[in-house]
């Protein structure tokens, strides 16, 4: 290690006596700086459902691609893996392959083939050759669900980030934070509708992925390039444990059921994205299935640079601050990639990093936000509650708008409970709940010509309600053991226990359910298939023949 990375490490434990006033006023010009931007461009913004849910399809390839890096490179990306990488090594290191892998998984199935498809939602696409009511209603709950999960994890990292700026440790002074950052998430969709929140992450996105860029190299610079050196210098910091952060198994690997933890952990991972509304929509805002193809591109190179980045984010951390540090830190794992920032430029990189770390969080909620509501007001009001009448564009957007604050309001309470959790993990749960429910019904719909209505409601709902019961009678909820002497469990819920599903992660279970359940639900139905609606979507999802039409409507 040279003498120069030792100097820094003394900085590691500086993080409570840093500037709050500098992280505090540069996280406020961020957000004064994207609020004049959401404003300028809802200036622009022409009137209607179309416009507020999909800016009008009026984004270029390569925007839309950076707005989908931006939106898919939540707080889990950057704050959770880094911690989970500083803690775990080559576990944590498997959020980085699940999320990459993911995301190549999800275009090669559903990207394009929805886009193609569908008009502003996944209840577009899976209506459009089945009963239009109970799908829509099906589709727009399993997108209000993995929202609200996706959610949890983004408000725990505001929670937990802040609580590490301003030295923050009372609970429920973290609880207004949380509060703080729901407000200005809802102002965001109330104001821009996707034209304000794609240019948010559009920006965002530049700033993650330069601010990660930077710490990557300085700490390479400091180990003059030897990544070898970082690993032998975590290695060391890590104790009696450090050798295994580069095996696998140090989080996995102790038992048989954390084994299985694992598999079902990597497999919520792999097939999660190609269910998440949120990432789906995002290729109705281009107006040509040519240029979803190249914002595809675009998307592809970011996330996987992003990704590379965060090994060196986790052994740095690791290496640099020390994983006993990151544990005692307000925020837990979460601060791991803060304290690296405050290790080595001091309060004024922790502010910077802060300040993107903060905005990371802001976009990838608005963006979860307009999608959810989008859900609500385009499915459940305009064509389950309204079905049958003219229901016009501004009345929607209406609902929309109101839906926005509700789901702020219910981010914020889930967000209190859930703060305090590694927020990459959180994560996993949303992919595991979008997989159980949306991917089988996406699927079978896309490739299955028999596929009919009752299957679809059997493996969305089905799919949906296993993962979530699941969920809740799990150790994630309640039932684990305070990790010190007289301190909080990890799990959301303190000093109960009505665990009885052992593992953390449903999906090893969930997922193969909802698929069979499909299956079940579409030989036992009695519904009769639309042979030319069959035929038509087939068609129309491969060559994208009268897309552009319906995105026009």
């Amino acid at each position: 290690m040279t003498v120069l990375a030792q100097d820094h490490l003394a900085q590691s434990s500086a993080v409570a006596g840093s500037n709050p006033v500098l992280n505090i006023t540069v996280f406020g010009i961020f957000v004064v700086f994207t609020l004049g931007v959401v404003i300028y461009v809802s200036r622009r913004a022409t009137s209607g459902a179309s416009d507020f849910y999909t800016a009008g399809g009026g984004f270029s390839g390569p925007q839309n691609g950076i707005a989908i890096s931006g939106d898919y490179l939540s707080a889990a990306s950057f704050l959770g893996i880094a911690g989970a990488i500083a803690l775990n090594g080559y576990d944590g290191f498997l959020y980085s392959i699940g999320f990459l892998v993911a995301w190549l998984v999800a275009l090669l199935l559903v990207a394009e083939l929805l886009r193609n498809t569908g008009k502003f939602t996944m209840g577009d696409v899976l209506a459009f050759r089945m009963r239009q009511r109970p799908v829509r209603a099906a589709a727009a709950s399993s997108t209000l669900a993995v929202s609200f999960f996706y959610l949890l994890a983004q408000m725990a990292g505001a929670g937990g980030l802040v609580a590490l700026l301003l030295d923050i440790q009372d609970r429920t002074q973290q609880s207004i934070v949380i509060a703080i950052v729901g407000a200005i998430m809802v102002a965001y969709v109330l104001i821009g509708g996707m034209r304000g929140t794609t240019w948010v992450q559009i920006i965002k996105a530049f700033l993650l992925i330069v601010g990660a860029a930077v710490i990557t190299l300085w700490v390479l610079v400091l180990y003059g390039f030897n990544f070898s050196a970082i690993l032998a210098e975590a290695v060391a910091r890590g104790g009696e444990a450090g050798q295994a952060l580069l095996a696998p198994g140090k989080q996995y690997g102790t038992s048989g059921l954390t084994r299985i933890d694992f598999l079902s952990l990597a497999l919520a991972l792999v097939l999660g994205t190609a269910g998440l509304p949120h990432i789906l929509m995002r290729f109705y805002t281009v107006p040509t299935a040519k240029e979803a193809r190249r914002s595809v591109v675009w998307a592809i190179w970011l996330i996987g640079l992003f990704y590379l980045f965060t090994l060196v984010l986790g052994y740095g951390a690791a290496a640099i601050v020390g994983p006993e540090t990151i544990r005692a830190a307000p925020g837990g794992a979460n601060s791991a990639a803060p304290l690296l920032a405050a290790a080595l430029g001091g309060p004024v990189l922790l502010g910077i990093i802060a300040a993107v770390a903060f905005a990371t969080i802001l976009a990838v909620v608005a963006g979860l936000t307009i999608t959810a509501s989008a859900s609500f007001a385009h499915d459940i009001y305009a064509n389950v509650i309204k079905s049958g009448q003219e229901v016009s564009g501004d009345q929607e957007v209406k609902v929309a708008r109101t839906t926005a604050v509700v789901i702020g309001l219910v981010a914020i309470v889930g967000g209190i409970l859930a703060n305090g959790q590694n927020i990459a993990f959180l994560v996993a749960l949303a992919f595991a709940v979008a997989a159980s429910a949306n991917l089988p019904t996406i699927l079978y719909s896309l490739f299955w010509k028999r596929f009919n209505t009752t299957g679809a409601l059997w493996s969305i709902y089905g799919g949906l309600s296993i993962c979530i019961l699941l969920i809740v009678f799990s150790p994630v909820v309640s039932g684990k053991p305070p990790t010190t002497p007289g301190g909080r469990s990890p799990s959301m819920i303190d000093g109960v226990d009505f665990s009885w599903f052992p593992l953390d992660n449903p999906g090893i279970v969930s997922i193969p359910l909802s698929f069979l359940l499909g299956y079940l639900g579409t030989v036992l139905g009695k519904d009769k298939v639309d042979a030319n609606k069959v035929a038509e979507m087939e068609v129309r999802s491969l060559t994208g023949v009268g897309a552009e039409k319906a995105s026009a409507h």
